[in-house]
């Protein structure tokens, strides 16, 4: 590739990355002089880039939005991403399969062999989740809620979920929330937000969501609990409080080394004492699932507490045994 044709797309790379770029700042990222940029710019504007010039001591610029879309150039790096992440959206659950196994052909067929070759040495396969009940959410739906929240605009919508379907299914009135993040958990699609009539905060699966119009005005974003949405999603998924911790936590010391037991609890604290001992401390959202869990490693233990887990453990020895009784009588 020509020097000045790398540089052009070295620097529409560079512009890409963020808002206003100084002018100095440009022509040491691309080791020339300004004098370099400014002819740079009025290429990249040749071909169709709307960059303007931004005011200030030392002078700047902006790539803008256009009205047409211009010839997209991407560095190596970027169209490796791009192949990439067009693969993994196939198991997303947005409803976007088919586009991206299209956008991916189209993508493959303009890279030059070098880069179909860099693609290659990363093969892998994108394993969707085992099939659920429901899961896949219309792009339009996701499309319709991620305008909300960035609009900041309350939002109606209907919501079939199997309690509401036991309050008087369709004939419920719509749901009225402030949506806050559209966020993505496990092949699933949730809609954060706070409920305006039952007045906290609740997470809606997107494919139980059919949008009404039109949405309604616009709020002020509430602070959500827990200091961010990935604490607050991983709280509630956990049945816990506002720490994002498990209801129920435990302490163990299992007849296995800590390399096996790390390598099957991904959420446990793990720490040797002993070449085949280790402790681990481990979370759950109930004292039975918690007890289960545990016993599953299938090896001798030493309960280390709390009292609830000893008598979780002392309840399911019950059952079990009880069980066993049934089945051989």
């Amino acid at each position: 590739m020509p020097k000045t044709s790398a540089r052009l797309l070295s620097l529409l790379s560079l512009l890409q990355t963020r808002r206003d770029w100084p002018g100095p700042a440009l022509a040491a990222r691309l080791g020339v002089s300004q004098r370099t940029v400014r002819r740079d710019v009025d290429r990249l504007r040749e071909l169709g880039y709307p960059i303007a010039a931004v005011k200030g001591p030392d002078g700047g610029y902006r790539l803008g939005a256009g009205s047409e879309l211009p010839p997209l150039l991407f560095d190596d790096e970027q169209a490796v991403a791009l192949a990439i992440a067009l693969q993994i959206a196939t198991v997303t659950g947005a409803g976007i399969e088919e586009a991206s196994a299209r956008a991916l052909a189209t993508v493959r067929q303009v890279l030059p062999a070098r880069l179909r070759r860099r693609i290659d040495t990363v093969p892998f396969t994108s394993v969707e989740p085992p099939a659920r009940t429901g899961g896949r959410v219309a792009s339009a739906v996701l499309v319709a809620l991620g305008a909300a929240v960035h609009a900041r605009e309350v939002l109606r919508f209907d919501y079939a979920s199997p309690a509401d379907q036991g309050e008087g299914g369709a004939g419920r009135a719509p749901r009225r929330v402030e949506p806050h993040h559209l966020v993505a958990w496990s092949g699933r699609w949730y809609l954060v937000a706070w409920d305006l009539d039952r007045g906290d905060w609740r997470t809606f699966r997107a494919d139980r969501i059919t949008p009404r119009t039109p949405t309604g005005p616009r709020f002020t974003p509430r602070p959500l609990p827990g200091g961010g949405v990935s604490a607050f999603v991983i709280s509630r998924f956990r049945g816990a409080g506002e720490s994002g911790d498990w209801p129920c936590r435990g302490e163990v010391i299992l007849d296995l080394p800590a390399s096996v037991v790390s390598r099957h609890s991904w959420d446990g604290v793990v720490e040797a004492v002993g070449p085949d001992r280790c402790r681990l401390v481990l979370g759950s959202w109930s004292w039975a699932r918690l007890a289960a869990e545990i016993g599953s490693f299938d090896v001798d233990l030493e309960i280390v507490g709390p009292q609830e887990l000893r008598e979780a453990f002392a309840r399911l020895a019950r059952r079990y045994s009880a069980a066993v009784s049934d089945s051989s009588g």
